[in-house]
């Protein structure tokens, strides 16, 4: 982490190419730290969302491809389908502390999160921006922070809790108790909430609102059982006439879609490609082999005759012996017309709202209210309702189950949603034999940071 204090600084310089999709005026080169770039509405927006560029500015980082797709394989969704030693110790458990994507998923999150620490200490201080601007900056860089800190905490466990960019003073941080990392995303979401607009700030939704805030929010109250305030929070993102479950499910990735909460603007995209995700997974031609593909028996086989997401989010094909095997769907576009985006990154939307408020209704005993958000997504898939004589038991393994078939490959959510409900020694082991132990939940925290840090602790197992 000592090494991390560099990024910001480095950061000007990529996102003056990069910023100008989501500002006019680019960040001034090599002075993203000083006081000089908060002293204008454009150059501190540069500064703010110069963050999500870096996100999405190239394949195989965190939140891109790893955070979805690695986690797929930690579970029980997806394998990949040739040998490649880092991909092959997600599926196979056999993750060490110097594992590349550990590793890297660990230091970007980091990076991003000095990122907003610089971006918070500069717009406190500054006097020169316009009150509302200023409001939406600092709501942003404050639901960025939670976000980046929600993933360290489930990925890793107790982790480093990082507020400041006094980066002699991070290095040496030992890892924060996982309920004091939680404790701080809520007061980051709640301060988000109440400085965020309703609005996008740039009518599209590649930035954060007051929505966004709320449904991860909504998202922290169900892992942490605080299951009123996840209904009530989840209610709100669901209330808002902004957002819609979109019958026709091979538009629900599209750019600025109507169930979009928060997306990621592809950048650099000069070649064709729209989404890394479309671009990794999806085949080069309608006859290429899918390198990346689902896992039949685990997963495919649990979608009932007729899934609407079966058939449109998922793709197949035959191999030379006539088997069937499947790959991930849910963008469509690996290459298509030069200069043309149709397809953004998807970071939250509206159907996971209503499985969280589904969930958080049952856990109440709101049976009937909880069925009913429920079968608001099967209906959406062209299934027929749940029956009403269903026990809570029964419909919180059916919570559990659209969950896996909506959101697979959806950054992490199945790879969670068997830690949080302590299920994944018994779904996983089965599938893993001798390489699964119960310490696989959380991945180990990298040597790299374990080396230069002596407060940093190992989790078990590693």
């Amino acid at each position: 982490m000592k090494r991390i204090y560099i990024y910001f600084t480095l950061l000007a310089v990529s996102a003056t190419v990069a910023c100008n999709k989501y500002v006019d005026t680019p960040l001034p080169k090599n002075e993203l730290v000083s006081e000089l770039v908060f002293t204008d509405d454009k150059t501190a927006t540069a500064a703010v969302t110069g963050l999500y560029t870096s996100m999405n500015a190239y394949n195989y980082q965190f939140a891109n491809v790893l955070a979805s797709f690695l986690s797929s394989m930690q579970a029980d969704e997806m394998y990949y389908f040739s040998t490649f030693e880092n991909y092959d110790v997600f599926r196979q458990n056999r993750l060490v502390p110097s594992s590349q994507y550990v590793t890297s998923m660990f230091a970007d999150q980091y990076a991003f999160i000095y990122h907003t620490n610089a971006c918070l200490e500069g717009l406190k201080k500054t006097t020169a921006l316009s009150p509302n601007v200023k409001k939406q900056l600092l709501g942003e860089s404050y639901f960025m922070r939670s976000f980046f800190n929600f993933y360290l905490v489930n990925m890793y466990g107790d982790v480093p809790l990082i507020t400041s960019t006094n980066y002699e003073e991070n290095g040496l941080k030992p890892r924060a108790a996982r309920s004091v990392v939680y404790d701080t995303i809520i007061k980051d979401l709640n301060e988000a909430v109440s400085l965020m607009s309703d609005d996008y700030p740039t009518g599209t939704r590649v930035r954060p609102n007051r929505a966004a805030a709320n449904a991860l929010l909504a998202r922290v109250y169900l892992y942490n059982q605080q299951w009123a305030l996840a209904e009530a929070t989840a209610g709100k993102v669901i209330a808002d006439s902004k957002y819609s479950l979109l019958q026709d499910l091979n538009k629900v990735f599209l750019a600025n879609s109507g169930e979009a909460i928060f997306q990621l603007q592809p950048v650099n995209v000069a070649s064709g490609r729209n989404t890394w995700e479309g671009f990794t997974a999806t085949p080069a031609t309608p006859t290429a082999t899918a390198v990346f593909r689902l896992d039949t028996l685990h997963f495919i086989s649990r979608f009932e005759a007729n899934d609407l997401r079966l058939a449109n989010w998922t793709g197949f094909r035959k191999t030379t012996a006539g088997a069937t095997y499947y790959f991930p769907y849910k963008y469509k576009i690996r290459l298509g017309t030069l200069g043309v985006v149709n397809e953004y990154s998807m970071v939250l939307r509206l159907a996971e709202q209503y499985l969280i408020r589904a969930e958080a209704r049952l856990q109440q005993g709101k049976l009937d209210d909880g069925r009913a958000d429920i079968d608001a997504i099967r209906v959406r898939a062209g299934l027929p309702k749940l029956s009403a004589s269903l026990s809570k038991d029964d419909l919180l393994k059916a919570v559990a189950k659209e969950r896996h078939l909506e959101l697979f490959t959806e950054w992490g959510h199945r790879w969670f949603d068997l830690k949080r409900t302590k299920q994944s020694t018994a779904v996983l082991k089965p599938i893993k034999g001798a390489n699964w132990q119960d310490t696989d939940t959380l991945y180990p925290i990298p040597v790299d940071a374990t080396s230069t840090n002596p407060n940093l602790t190992q989790n078990p197992g590693y």
